[in-house]
């Protein structure tokens, strides 16, 4: 199906829309740097929060998911945790509000607070811009090759061809079409920054709840229980798994068995216990130096931090899911009416394009580009507001011209934004599978991350020397990983990374480890300093008497236990959020009823164990138990 003039419209007037914002906004944002990427930090928290909501409603994202749940059913739940998903709850309990009273401007920043000035600490601040970068161009080569593939579907070459003053291989279309949109996104957010970003995201997510509502609504009055359940195998509708996946394709849709094959999840226990080993340990180390890390810090306090954290998983999983079941039950009983060959064979990532090219009216498909094209720019524009965070702030202001005025620091974004957008093309170039690079980002890329960022807040003797040689070594390896596949041709390429997460783990935690032991512990003053401010709990006791004894009223972080618990309630929440709306879709009302009520409950204890006990500094929390005892 080509798209209709009423299509073209809306797409076109969402467009101009996001264009007009980038200008409009642009003056604001233009004042300081803490304006143009942190918005001031003015914003409300639940503007932020449907801002970081909007910018994981991510194309390539969904994509990934409708794929994911088309082939596992409801065991794809869990499949997310390779992300993992919940370091959201994480950040709701406890670590937004952590890293919010530290009142730095990026984590680069975060790391000198932490750190300081001498060799450890430069070099610490060095290697976090440089991984900061490696993510930046990585998500956004993840997002471009999403979008290429996507578009290609609704608005075919042969249409626009006759129009470009050039011949291009039919290999790299999907390329110029990312080239386009990326283009678009680049131009709005290197105006307004952060202000621009967050209006542009209102009205995205406004758009992506609408779309999601109606595919929803057309897959459940066009697919019947009995429709369904003849399309899926044994065991489809169930959330629970044994020691093996145990969904059998052969008889319903064949290409499937193959597609499980190659993702190398069959053993489904043993990978399932890999993803929340690896999930708890990148959760704990806190948010990666991205566009998630500059919500938090752009909040108007910790507590404004936390509730932003907290609320994104409510607004964003049921609508997301929603969305993801209605495309997927329509692309299962109409499998044959979908278009998935690319280049003579089966390409999974395709469903959903396909999907909406096949089901969605006129006027509807163009609600629903104009959406999931929302989705790809606000992932896009988040992520490439985060990359000139680091380097004009961290580096060039701080080591090339210290007394840059506001004005050149901001014209030195434009040109970095522009400039991480066209290496992050090239990377795009290369890359096919959307889940390959993803799996690398997550467990590869974020493996190299995770020791040094989980020490780093509980560890009073790390120190930049430990941050640097541990960062260094788990980088190092989580760029030859693509090469292990060679050594390994038996393992799943898309999955090699999660099974060398262990691996990374162990040298980066042995590097980390043995730098700090065996150099200087980081300045006293400056660890006080640091343990008075953002108030972690952990094994601090060296520090926490110190600074007990100059302020005899000063008291430890004594919710570690509640933390925790708060953890698992809020793993429970989310996950239920993630169920309960494919259930409803699947007209599986009992289950989705028995799902509602976990939910509920779930919400309601974290109402009395989390949100009525938020504040911005511990005391607060001590001299109100008092008070009322």
């Amino acid at each position: 199906m080509h798209l209709s003039a009423l299509d073209i419209t809306i797409i076109g007037l969402y467009l101009a829309s996001t264009v007009v914002i980038g200008i409009m906004l642009k003056k604001r944002a233009s004042k300081n740097l803490d304006a143009y990427f942190l918005g001031g930090k003015t914003l409300p928290w639940y503007m932020l929060s449907l801002s970081n909501a909007s910018g994981m409603f991510d194309i390539s994202g969904t994509m990934w998911l409708v794929t994911l749940l088309f082939v596992y059913g409801l065991k794809s739940i869990w499949i997310p945790w390779l992300w993992p998903v919940f370091n959201q709850v994480f950040l709701m309990v406890f670590l937004s509000l952590w890293l919010r009273r530290s009142n730095v401007l990026t984590g680069a920043e975060w790391i000198r607070m932490r750190f300081g000035d001498d060799l450890g600490g430069v070099l610490s601040h060095a290697i976090i811009v440089v991984f900061a970068l490696i993510g930046v161009l990585g998500f956004l080569a993840y997002g471009f090759v999403g979008i290429g593939k996507f578009m290609l579907i609704f608005i075919p070459w042969e249409v626009v061809s006759p129009y470009v003053p050039f011949s291009v291989s039919a290999k790299y279309v999907p390329h110029l079409y990312g080239i386009l949109f990326t283009a678009i996104a680049t131009f709005y957010v290197m105006l307004g920054g952060m202000l621009s970003i967050v209006w542009a995201d209102l009205l995205q997510f406004t758009i992506m709840a609408v779309s999601a509502v109606i595919i929803a609504a057309i897959a459940m009055s066009n697919v019947s229980p009995e429709a369904l359940q003849a399309a899926v195998p044994s065991g489809w509708t169930n959330p629970f798994f044994g020691w093996e996946l145990g969904l059998d394709w052969s008889h319903t849709i064949p290409e499937v068995m193959s597609k499980i094959n190659s993702d190398g999840y069959e053993l489904f226990t043993i990978f399932v216990m890999m993803m929340l080993f690896k999930g708890v340990l990148i959760s704990a180390a806190g948010p990666a130096p991205n566009y998630d890390m500059q919500k938090i810090l752009a909040t108007k306090s910790p507590r404004e931090a936390a509730k932003m954290s907290g609320f994104v998983s409510v607004v964003l999983m049921p609508i997301r899911y929603l969305m993801i079941a209605g495309f997927t039950v329509l692309a299962l009983v109409f499998y044959n009416q979908l278009n998935l060959d690319v280049g003579g064979r089966i390409d999974f990532e395709n469903i959903l394009p396909s999907a909406i090219s096949q089901f969605a009216p006129a006027g509807v498909m163009g609600l629903l580009l104009a959406g999931l094209l929302a989705a790809f720019m606000s992932t896009f524009a988040s992520t490439v507001n985060a990359a000139p965070a680091y380097l004009v702030n961290d580096i060039y202001k701080r080591y090339i011209n210290p007394k840059a005025s506001a004005k050149k620091l901001v014209r030195m974004s434009y040109a970095v934004s522009v400039g991480v957008v066209i290496i992050s093309t090239c990377i795009g170039l290369l890359i096919s599978s959307i889940n390959a690079v993803l799996q690398w980002i997550v467990s590869g890329l974020y493996g190299g991350y995770t020791v040094s960022n989980v020490l780093k807040w509980y560890w009073w003797r790390f120190n930049g020397m430990g941050y640097f040689w541990g960062m260094i070594v788990g980088v190092g390896c989580a760029l030859l990983v693509p090469l292990a596949g060679k050594l390994l041709p038996a393992v799943p390429s898309d999955i090699l990374p999660l099974y060398a997460f262990p691996f990374i783990l162990i040298a980066s935690a042995t590097a980390a480890v043995a730098g700090s032991i065996y150099t200087e512990a980081e300045d006293e003053e400056r660890l006080k300093i640091f343990y008075k401010m953002v108030r972690p709990w952990g094994y601090w006791k060296p520090i926490h008497d110190k600074v007990a004894a100059e302020n005899p009223g000063f008291t430890s972080n004594p919710n570690f236990k509640r933390d925790m618990f708060n953890i698992l309630v809020g793993i429970v929440l989310q996950t239920s959020l993630v169920a309960l709306p494919i259930f409803f879709v699947i007209k599986e009302f009992y289950s989705a009823a028995i799902t509602a009520s976990l939910s509920t409950s779930a919400a309601l204890i974290l109402w009395k164990t989390w949100y009525k006990k938020l504040r911005d500094w511990p005391e607060e929390e001590i001299e109100r138990e008092n008070a009322s005892a």
